[in-house]
């Protein structure tokens, strides 16, 4: 967390993070390269700028269906939540790749002509209503502006000015960029490699994209069919699904979900929804005795769900009660930064996830 919207401050995990990436990257170029060239002794039609043309639409459109993983795999496993800390560092990489490709193609393919390289990437081909024969430039180009602007509104300035909702909403189009470039691919490149492993690999990206998102959402849906109500409480779960200084999200009627967070003071319940840019509470954990974001590090009293001082952020408390060893939270919200003492955990099961 930060008192100001500045310059952003690195720390050893970004460090790390981006070091991954530029590395990542880097290697992948040149290995493109180098086997490009070492399977074709004798490349023909092949030439350097071409194979990095290459190279680059490779590298960004794998990063995209990382970048796309990431979300649905943090739902999946606490595992994959070191990479989404700082997604939005992979998705300006990503840019960056599919710009240098973009640009060598507008130059190689564009530059020779007599009209504008840019113009004449809507104009070379008119076949917009074709569907075999549609100009793949054209959702090359999209595809790419959709990535910038999510590169250039990265960071917390413009969170803060667009507002939470209308920031996510742009940044959702993430998944309109990805039908576009899936579409530049399938009429570009592969009908230029009419081999049918292309057309299976693009295919696997597609499955397993679209697949990990079917399996998190039908993973959210089951737990949120099993809450049961009464008078106006509702039923989170058992202690021992609570691990210390975690959390265990239930749904309450209206779809609003509840993080439970265990500490050593007790049990606690807040909204689930940061108040930052709207990331789920209860993926976090207790980092210095507050409630710690997964997304972007913003943190929380857990008794009262406000942020420590000279921080305002608040999100909506919730009262708790025990049943032996099911854990029940009240279905009515209390208004936002509502403090609200721990539920004491008794000696018989403090042993539980211990």
């Amino acid at each position: 967390m930060s008192e100001s919207y500045r310059t952003v401050q690195w720390n050893a995990h970004k460090r790390t993070y981006d070091l991954v990436i530029a590395a990542g990257v880097l290697l992948f170029l040149g290995g493109f390269v180098g086997l490009t060239f070492a399977l074709h002794p004798a490349p023909g039609d092949l030439s350097v700028p071409i194979v990095v043309l290459r190279a680059s639409a490779v590298c960004a459109f794998l990063m995209l269906h990382l970048i796309l993983c990431i979300g649905p795999l943090a739902r999946l496993t606490p595992k994959a939540l070191p990479l989404l800390y700082n997604r939005r560092h992979l998705g300006v990489s990503a840019f960056l790749v599919a710009l240098v490709h973009g640009l060598l193609a507008t130059i190689y393919y564009q530059g020779m002509g007599d009209a504008n390289p840019l113009v004449a990437i809507f104009t070379a081909n008119p076949r917009y209503d074709s569907i075999a024969q549609f100009p793949f430039q054209t959702l090359g180009v999209f595809g790419l502006a959709v990535l910038f602007l999510m590169a250039a509104t990265s960071h917390d300035y413009w969170l803060k000015n667009l507002t939470p909702g209308a920031w996510k909403a742009l940044h959702m189009c993430v998944y309109v960029a990805y039908v576009a470039l899936v579409g530049h691919v399938a009429l570009g490149a592969l009908q230029a490699e009419p081999h049918p492993v292309y057309a299976g690999l693009l295919l696997l990206g597609v499955v397993v994209v679209s697949g990990l998102h079917l399996v998190a959402g039908t993973r959210e849906t089951a737990k949120d069919a099993g809450s049961s109500e009464q008078d106006g409480w509702v039923r989170a779960g058992r202690l021992d699904e609570i691990d210390p200084d975690c959390a265990l999200v239930v749904v309450l009627p209206g779809d609003e979900r509840v993080a439970i967070f265990r500490s050593e003071a007790g049990l606690s319940a807040l909204s689930n929804v940061c108040a930052h840019q709207g990331g789920p509470l209860g993926e976090g954990r207790i980092v210095d005795g507050c409630v710690t974001c997964p997304w972007h590090g913003y943190q929380y009293l857990a008794d009262r769900g406000q942020s420590p001082p000279p921080f305002t952020e608040k999100v909506p408390t919730y009262r708790l009660k025990l049943e032996g060893d099911e854990v029940w939270v009240d279905a009515r919200a209390n208004p936002p930064g509502t403090p609200v003492d721990p539920l004491p955990i008794p000696n018989a099961l403090e042993a539980t996830r211990g």
